[in-house]
């Protein structure tokens, strides 16, 4: 396990900025950098990098967080596998500490496989470029194929030797362990004697998108009959074929900047587009393209090209794939090669402009696919004819977006000339019908005797934007109340409340350990005895200042996340005697890190607008850090007084009784404590309620 020095050490060296940059191209925004999001296509830059904080803020999906949540965002890390790269990158030493039992049982079988996959690895590149057999055989297939010495190294191209058991003899020898060998399926066991699986094959690691080795594929060189041309890894804990795409780990940064995936089927299709210089192309393994794989390729773009050979399985392979494609709500392009060409091929033929001008003028629209391709089986039959028409149109019933549904079927309207009506028709029948399919399921996989009640949107749960703007603008499903002053017309409800809230987050987090002055208001009795109000100035950290207050009210937030957020800033804030954000960053709980994210970024949405490039100057909070304390807290008190005072005369009118005094002087004396607020304020306030 990594210990808690290289955590440490690695989140004080890395720089956001940085890390960032690597995938994203940024600018220089004031303070911040900017660029357009890695998540969403989008023109207009919402993506925004605070390197004073240590975090970044996507406005257009709503992520956000440091640097190793980007990685995990992007490029699909786990928590251990973001600070590894990290401490690679700026090549910190990783300590790594003694585990629990408990903790070594979960990790040790795993972390194992993985080892001995990694040296296998190293062990057959090693035998490819070092050993007179590897070199004689391996190394002269892969230059006939015409592969570079730098595309070997990328790759990590190897070479597993004829003989039976080198491998096996040579981890054991090494002190790897027999039985994660046989899990990993390098060797397999006999009873007399293990031997390797993968004996006189090239080979090729597949890695995951982090890099590590999860299997292998190999390839014989022989023509022995029996044996398959391609062997696989099994399935095992680290390598499930249907979740991984070979070179998607040499292929993510180039993905992410094309925004478009090319997507093969072998793993020598995707190398040789790489020595051509395309190198966001990854490769299915020969297996049916899965929803897992369309997904890996889905955090990275929303566009795909399916590139494929002529021939008549691979062509009806591509038709399969199209549609799971477009269920995951992707852009799908397909682009098919000469006759008697596949990509390894082609790539091998042709210069790269040759190739990059090739796939621009033959990548077709799905739809246009569909149609040269069936219309030839189809031809001047009517009913071949209508069976490819539902074909098309079964395909656009799988996409989630029906702005995108409406533009494919007027265009399958126009290539197939058929009337528009018609094919809505048919969409909307095929829509229906997949809705009450899965109606079914859902109610045939219910518990018996489960009830499920339909459960209106929640009103109340924005606190304003635009509402026509998604990145600002209501939750999906918000239910705009009716207000009948307006004949009808749907307004705004904004939760107060959850601003105030929200607000003292926000404090706690940027000012939190900053000395103010603060007046405090207390009883003093005079010589006389007559008691009145006084107040002075005293000093206070302003989450000493916020705490105070709310105890002093018996005050909990109201929003359940909000207040283990409080209450986890006030804990830390108690237990360090300096605050650091960048320290509380990097120990703050997943479940809170969105919402601290959100909060502090609030603000950077200036930058992306450039006011002050406009001569508009928007006052800094920190400029009026007291000020905006007591206006918070107490507008707060004066929102929830207002609630009380709102719940009283309600209560009046549900009960009214001969004698309501006790409640009548209730309201008085809580509508003074309003006029208390107002003076402290500086202005009139009326009751919320």
């Amino acid at each position: 396990m990594i210990s808690q020095n290289t955590i440490d050490t690695v989140f004080e060296t890395a720089r956001v900025e940085e890390v960032i940059g690597d995938f994203v191209n940024l600018k220089r925004a004031g303070s911040n950098f900017k660029g357009l999001s890695p998540f969403s296509d989008e023109r207009s830059p919402s993506f925004m990098v605070s390197p004073a904080k240590g975090i970044w803020k996507d406005f257009s999906t709503g992520k956000g967080g440091n640097s190793v949540k980007f990685l995990m965002e992007h490029s699909q890390f786990t928590y251990p596998e973001a600070i590894r790269y990290l401490a690679k990158k700026y090549n910190i030493q990783i300590e790594e500490t003694e585990q629990t039992d408990a903790e070594k049982a979960n990790t040790d079988i795993r972390e194992s496989m993985y080892l001995v996959s990694e040296f296998a690895a190293k062990y057959f590149h090693d035998t490819l470029l070092n050993s007179e057999e590897g070199k004689a055989i391996g190394l002269s297939y892969f230059k006939e194929r015409g592969f570079t010495n730098e595309t070997i190294k990328k790759f990590n191209l190897g070479y597993s030797p004829e003989t039976w058991d080198a491998l096996t003899k040579e981890a054991l020898g090494k002190g790897y362990k027999l039985e994660f060998l046989e899990s990993t399926g390098l060797t397999i066991a006999r009873e007399d004697r293990p031997f390797d699986r993968f004996k006189g094959r090239v080979m090729f690691p597949i890695q995951s998108m982090s890099g590590r080795v999860l299997g292998f594929g190999g390839r014989i060189l022989t023509n022995d009959k029996k044996a398959a041309k391609y062997l696989n890894s099994p399935e095992s804990d680290i390598y499930h074929k249907s979740k991984v795409l070979y070179g998607i780990f040499q292929a993510k940064q180039s993905i992410a900047k094309q925004n478009n995936c090319y997507l093969v089927e072998g793993y020598t299709d995707v190398i040789q587009f790489n020595q051509a210089g395309i190198e966001n192309v990854v490769a299915s393994s020969g297996t049916a393209l899965t929803p897992d794989q369309i997904r890996l390729v889905n955090r990275l773009t929303k566009n795909i090209t399916v590139l494929f050979d002529g021939d008549a399985a691979g062509l009806r392979a591509s038709i399969r794939g199209i549609d799971l494609i477009l269920e995951e709500g992707m852009n799908v392009r397909v682009c098919a090669f000469p006759d008697g060409e596949d990509p390894d091929s082609f790539a091998r033929k042709n210069s790269h402009d040759d190739l990059v001008a090739y796939l621009e003028n033959n990548s077709k629209d799905f739809i246009q696919f569909k149609a040269s391709i069936l219309m030839g089986e189809a031809k001047n039959d009517p009913i071949k004819k209508a069976d490819l028409i539902r074909d098309m149109v079964a395909s656009i019933s799988k996409i989630p977006d029906r702005i995108q549904r409406e533009v494919y079927i007027q265009e399958c309207a126009r290539i197939m000339d058929i009337s528009e009506q018609v094919l809505t028709s048919t969409l909307a029948q095929l829509i229906q019908k997949d809705i009450a399919e899965t109606n079914k399921k859902q109610k045939q996989e219910q518990k018996p005797f489960e009830v499920f009640r339909n459960q209106p949107p929640k009103a109340g749960t924005f606190s304003g934007g635009d509402p026509e703007d998604p990145r600002t603008g209501p939750p999906e499903g918000y239910d705009y109340p009716e207000d009948p002053g307006y004949a009808g017309e749907q307004v705004q409800k904004v939760d107060i409340l959850y601003g105030f809230e929200r607000k003292i987050i926000e404090i706690l987090l940027l000012y939190g350990s900053v000395v103010e002055d603060f007046e405090d208001v207390f009883l003093k009795a005079d010589e006389e005895g007559n008691v009145k109000e006084v107040s002075e100035k005293r000093k206070y950290k302003v989450f000493e200042k916020i705490y105070l207050s709310l105890q002093e009210d018996e005050v909990e937030l109201s929003n359940t996340l909000f207040q283990d957020i409080y209450n986890n800033i006030i804990d830390f804030y108690n237990q360090n005697d300096a605050f650091s954000l960048d320290k509380y960053l990097m120990h703050l709980q997943p479940e809170f890190a969105q919402e601290v994210t959100n909060i502090l970024m609030e603000d950077e949405r200036l930058t992306i607008h450039n006011w002050e490039g406009q001569n508009i100057f928007p006052k800094h909070k920190s400029e009026t850090i007291e000020q905006n304390v007591s206006e918070t807290i107490f507008s707060m008190r004066w929102y929830l007084v207002s609630g009380i005072i709102a719940e009283l005369k309600n209560s009046l009118l549900n009960d009214p009784k001969e004698d309501n005094s006790e409640v009548l002087s209730m309201v008085i004396d809580y509508s003074k404590l309003l006029n208390n607020f107002s003076k402290k304020l500086g202005r009139v306030v009326v009751p919320y309620h």
